[in-house]
């Protein structure tokens, strides 16, 4: 099976797809860690974001969205994997292609849950701030310097 990477702006993002994408973000960020939080914020339709997607037999398997997209200062941010994708790099191959679609100079930023600084600094994210809890959950603000940071 192959998997295949699709980026979709909001007005072009079909609606039984854009319904996979969230559902996958309930499943991961709701049920499976158990936190009550607002994943629907408003933003998935502003014009200046942009969701990437694998895609496996019509399944979406891993999502990024990247709000603000256009502007020097784009946010990453609602990773997420199916459990039964994990371990296959498609998280990663999304963050690639996501860093890419930034401005070249642009200074991304990030929520990064605390276990998961590592993991984004190679992509070169480095931390910003302090941890802080988000509806019980660790994180931690991380930004990737355009001008410095390296793929």
């Amino acid at each position: 099976m192959t998997v295949s990477i699709s980026i979709f702006k909001p007005a072009e993002l079909p609606q039984q797809l854009f319904y996979a994408v969230l559902k996958l973000r309930a499943d991961v960020f709701i049920v499976e860690q158990q936190s009550c939080y607002p994943d629907i914020d408003g933003h998935d339709l502003d014009e200046d974001t942009v969701h990437l997607c694998a895609l496996e037999d019509g399944k979406v398997l891993c999502t990024v969205r990247i709000m603000e997209i256009g502007s020097p200062s784009p946010r990453i941010g609602r990773v997420a994997t199916a459990s039964t994708a994990r371990g296959r790099g498609l998280a990663g191959e999304l963050m690639k292609q996501a860093v890419g679609l930034c401005q070249p100079h642009a200074q991304i930023q990030l929520s990064a849950q605390t276990q998961l600084e590592s993991w984004y600094g190679k992509f070169g994210f480095q931390r910003s701030g302090a941890d802080y809890d988000d509806d019980g959950i660790m994180h931690l603000p991380m930004i990737r310097d355009g001008g410095k940071a390296a793929l």
